[in-house]
């Protein structure tokens, strides 16, 4: 019998910033594990960073380490982009702004699709701007995809192509961080 081969991807800034408290990837995985049915195929992290020399930081390095230390995820950082602009009252402010990421999680999931590398995509984010790119997947790739976010945080655009809807949220006392 064929094993359903599923890859998950997460979106590290939305992570970071949809909670209501901090989690522990090793158990969010293992919880999105168990509602597959099976292990994922692979698991990939891509987040931006200030610092290229990042990557070496410890909680990457923990990303990456395999369980049951850590949850053996496949880390792409790419750069953040400083932008400059004049406010009304003439000064002059700088923001930080995550650059390529979103591409590169639209690269990485039609890429391995196309390559026959998964049949279920487990994407965690909430950006509506995938919309493209999971349509493609599901409708011309006959793929089955999957979200897995919190709730009030997570784009209506992707939630109409989703096969499940998997709210951490219901899952939180699994996931959460104990410190």
């Amino acid at each position: 019998m064929n094993e359903k081969r599923v890859i998950w991807i997460v979106d590290g800034s939305y992570l970071l910033k949809a909670p209501k408290g901090k989690f522990d990837y090793l158990k969010l995985k293992d919880t999105l594990e168990d509602l597959n049915g099976c292990p994922f195929y692979e698991s990939y992290f891509l987040d931006s960073t200030l610092d290229p020399s990042d990557a070496q930081n410890a909680f990457y390095t923990w990303l990456k380490t395999a369980p049951p230390k850590g949850p053996k995820m496949r880390v792409r950082l790419y750069k953040v982009k400083t932008l400059s602009f004049r406010c009304p009252n003439g000064e002059y402010v700088e923001r930080h702004v995550q650059k390529g990421v979103d591409v590169g999680i639209t690269t990485l999931l039609i890429r391995l699709a196309t390559q026959g590398m998964y049949d279920r995509l487990v994407l965690s984010t909430g950006d509506g701007d995938f919309e493209d790119a999971i349509s493609y997947i599901k409708e011309d790739l006959h793929k089955e995809f999957w979200l897995a976010g919190f709730t009030d945080t997570i784009s209506a655009d992707l939630q109409c192509y989703a096969d499940r809807v998997v709210w951490l949220d219901d899952h939180w006392e699994k996931i959460r961080k104990v410190e």
